[in-house]
């Protein structure tokens, strides 16, 4: 071969790599995912007004007994003041999660903490015993901001939180929901006093609804100011993908479609409406269950409610903490149902025995496992169903809680009534044996977990075979 020819060829050569390496700078100058500091700030705005909002579901129930006193009604309308939480979610989830893969983050945030302030508000003017009317039109604004609430903890983990985070993220969004619910066991008791003078009680009442449609104000012009859509960089390789797929190729119909076709999925949607619709019940109906065997003990029905909140918080974090540190998905979802199933038939079988100290023990133990699992039924069906939307898959999660807990709630106040508190909460135990079955036949398919960490392999290939490739170029 001639000189010229020689360096013809290593020319060439010079220009294939080049060309080639020009294609894995151009795939490596993709901004790698990274996480922003604001990240926190975003899920605790989120957790505020999810706080807010879950006080409002359960404020009413902790004292039925005082306002179905105020407002001349029966416990049934009392008790769907809460159940309307349940109702109006089941039509209004699925365009709201339309919305929310439309329109994003923010505009649902706002809509959510907006609707919850109005719904505050419009509470205020009905402290009159004539005005129950008002009031359950104000829990009715309450409950459509809740639809724009409850499915987001495994979105906003997903968009601003990378995979070694994100499960503790969802269980921080999960916790705000669970403090709300406990200051609503709390302060209801203590700010409206069980009394005979209708005119001082509506003077308690209005104090209770003034403070919560000032906090919910509060947090509304937060939520305007400081809560953003998304971040500049997404921080994961699995939402890289999702952010590059075109907008014009997601069919929300299909992508229903797809969820309901995934068997896993399905089990898990059965599964978690069990247990969150037993957990749903049990709040609603815990002051009737307390006062049933502890005449006059309203204050100590809500230090009970209290009691079994905050310990399902510590349980959610905790719960949280563990998938990000062991991403046992299935293992960890199967026993923390298992135990829910075994802390409720201890709560059953010790409510009658008449030590107020036990039922705090019980109640402590029923809420660390069954409110715990909250967020582990959020992440599972991310990991199932992975590239779908999390605001989907947890639309449908909470679609079922919701159907569920009507049922529940329904069913167990009437056994109640007729058959004893006994009765009632061994209705909800065997549901919660079946769903503890149905989890264990679900299989771990974790697609998500699986995508990041192809991604991540790939970028590390693209890295080595950037560098080979520069050297080649060199070397000729």
């Amino acid at each position: 071969m001639s000189p010229e020819e020689t360096k013809v060829g290593k020319t060439e050569r010079a220009e294939d790599q080049t060309g080639r390496t020009d294609a894995s700078v151009e795939s490596a100058q993709k901004p790698e995912p990274r996480v922003y500091r604001r990240r926190w700030l975003m899920v605790l705005l989120f957790s505020s007004y999810s706080l807010c909002n879950a006080y409002q579901w359960i404020h009413y129930g902790i004292i039925s007994n005082i306002f179905m006193q105020f407002y001349t009604v029966s416990a049934f309308a009392v008790d769907w003041l809460s159940m309307v939480y349940m109702l109006t979610y089941i039509p209004f989830v699925f365009p709201v999660t339309w919305l929310l893969e439309r329109k994003g983050l923010r505009v649902v945030a706002l809509v959510a903490a907006g609707v919850n302030c109005a719904g505050a508000w419009i509470k205020v003017a009905s402290s009159k015993p004539h005005l129950f009317w008002v009031s359950a039109f104000g829990q009715v604004a309450c409950s459509i901001a809740q639809v724009f609430i409850l499915g987001m903890p495994s979105h906003i983990a997903a968009v601003w939180f990378g995979p070694k985070e994100v499960s503790t993220a969802c269980s921080i969004g999960v916790f705000g929901n669970q403090l709300g619910i406990a200051i609503g066991f709390l302060l209801p008791p203590i700010l409206v006093p069980n009394i005979d003078d209708m005119d001082r009680l509506a003077y308690h009442i209005s104090i209770m609804f003034y403070i919560t449609a000032g906090v919910a104000t509060l947090i509304f012009i937060l939520v305007v100011f400081a809560f953003q859509d998304k971040p500049p960089v997404p921080p994961s390789h699995a939402q890289v993908a999702l952010q590059n797929t075109p907008l014009s190729e997601y069919s929300y119909l299909s992508s229903i479609q797809r969820l309901l076709c995934n068997k896993p999925f399905v089990l898990l949607i059965i599964s978690y409406g069990l247990n969150v619709g037993c957990f749903y019940a049990v709040s609603t109906l815990l002051n009737r269950m307390i006062i049933d065997h502890y005449p006059g003990e309203e204050v100590n029905a809500g230090r009970i409610g209290l009691t079994l909140v905050i310990s399902g918080m510590v349980g959610s974090l905790i719960c949280g903490v563990w998938l990000d540190k062991t991403k046992m998905y299935k293992q960890t979802t199967l026993a923390v149902y298992l135990l829910s199933f075994v802390g409720m038939v201890i709560y059953t079988f010790t409510l009658h025995l008449g030590h107020l100290w036990v039922v705090f023990i019980t109640a402590a133990a029923l809420g660390f496992f069954m409110t715990g699992y909250l967020p582990i039924g959020f992440e599972f069906a991310v990991e199932l169903t992975y590239p779908e939307s999390e605001g989907t898959s947890s639309g449908l999660l909470n679609c079922s809680a919701q159907v569920f807990g009507i049922i529940f709630t329904i069913c167990q106040g009437k056994i109640i009534d007729v058959y004893g508190t006994l009765a009632g909460n061994i209705f909800l135990c065997v549901f919660l044996f079946l769903g503890t079955i149905i989890t264990a036949f679900t299989k771990a398919d974790l697609r998500r977990q699986t995508a990041n960490l192809k991604s991540a392999a790939e970028s590390e290939a693209v890295s080595v075979c950037l560098i080979s490739e520069i050297y080649m170029v060199f070397k000729f």
